[in-house]
């Protein structure tokens, strides 16, 4: 679908029957979105966003935010990104009886069809409502489109609880785990590998702490009565100079996802302190990235509301997401939306028309409702 080419759901006014959402997610699997791609998909939601006059309608670069401007005394942000991953011979989508495939039709596509039927739909929400479409989440954080919201117009952002439309399949995914990656640099002596004993191979001295690093004791906390899973991994090794030459240098990096109970500077203290027993004079540890994590907001009673009255699973995200950035700025939010999450930038990348509805139906009851 091209920006030309508006959806059959375009011009809801908030009135009369319950939009069909998945109908409007097959239309948006149809709108190319791929990372830095996702001009032409805002500029056409901010067409039909504009067709609200119950919406405040602001655009940040390729970023849209679209808010009530009711009385309510509760605000709840409704977040997602309008990127996707690269096509794998998988768009346009197509529908196979109640089954949506297509690049993106779980991650995210569904979830921006509910932010979006939802924001024409609800002129008058029970709580005021902050809808935010964002660029650029499937690349490089640098790159990210809420961080860019955050930077210029971070009043644009404050609420009380945020519900990212991440795949879930409709259950709640509470709060996510923190990432650190470090390169690990360690020296040896170049020789001729005919007269090794005259150099010292670096890459043979990272043996001992590869070893150290794939026996590290593993936590897996409960907070909130979710249970997250850590895991330390070694994702890269380089070293070698030539097939004739003792290597003088190797690099190993370490990937570390760390539960929400440590802060970015404990995660980061406890990385060093597993590799530097086996580090010496001249070897040093870079970050290579570091972002932190989320404890779960289950207490929310926005949420906790949520939950009980449609009886939703609660689970903890073991991956990162942007909830960690609204976390950050004193947001709670989780993780919501329809979709498989472990079908996610695969080939066969696909949603079904109930994990879709039954999403719809959590929001739908929430702005009606309320708390």
């Amino acid at each position: 679908m091209s920006a030309e080419e508006p959806s059959e759901l375009q011009g809801q006014s908030g009135t009369g029957d319950s939009p069909d959402v998945f109908a409007l997610t097959a239309d948006l699997v149809d709108f190319a979105s791929e990372s830095f791609e996702e001009q032409a998909l805002v500029d056409w939601l901010e067409r039909e966003l504009a067709l609200c006059p119950h919406l405040d309608v602001i655009r940040i670069g390729d970023n849209l935010i679209a808010r009530t401007t009711g009385s309510a005394s509760s605000r709840v942000i409704l977040a997602g990104h309008t990127d996707t991953v690269a096509a794998n011979e998988n768009f346009p989508g197509r529908i196979e009886g109640d089954v949506l495939f297509g690049v993106g039709s779980a991650d995210m596509k569904g979830g921006l069809a509910i932010m979006l039927a939802a924001a024409r739909h609800f002129t008058n929400p029970m709580l005021e409502v902050t809808y935010v479409f964002y660029a650029r989440e499937e690349v490089a954080s640098v790159h990210n489109g809420l961080e860019e919201v955050l930077q210029k117009r971070p009043d644009l952002l404050v609420g009380d609880l945020a519900l990212l439309g991440e795949p879930t399949d409709a259950a709640i995914e509470a709060g996510c785990q923190g990432s650190i990656r470090a390169a690990v640099t360690m020296l040896g002596a170049r020789a001729h590998t005919a007269r090794a004993w005259m150099g010292r191979n670096a890459i043979h001295r990272a043996g001992p702490l590869l070893n150290a690093l794939a026996g590290a004791e593993i936590r897996q906390p409960e907070i909130e009565g979710c249970t997250f899973h850590e895991a330390i991994q070694v994702v890269d090794i380089v070293g070698g100079v030539s097939g004739n030459v003792v290597p003088d240098r190797c690099t190993v990096t370490v990937a570390y996802r760390f539960a929400p109970d440590r802060s970015l500077d404990e995660a980061e203290q406890h990385l060093r302190e597993l590799c530097e027993p086996y580090l010496e004079a001249g070897d040093q540890i870079d970050i290579v990235d570091r972002a932190n994590a989320a404890l779960p907001a289950v207490t929310h009673p926005i949420l906790q509301s949520l939950v009980a009255r449609h009886g939703l699973e609660v689970r903890s995200k073991l991956g990162w997401t942007d909830v960690a950035r609204f976390a950050a700025i004193g947001v709670p939010a989780a993780n919501f939306g329809p979709g498989d999450p472990t079908v996610a930038h695969t080939a066969g990348e696909f949603v079904t028309r109930d994990s879709v509805e039954r999403a719809w139906k959590c929001i739908e009851d929430l702005l009606t409702a309320g708390i």
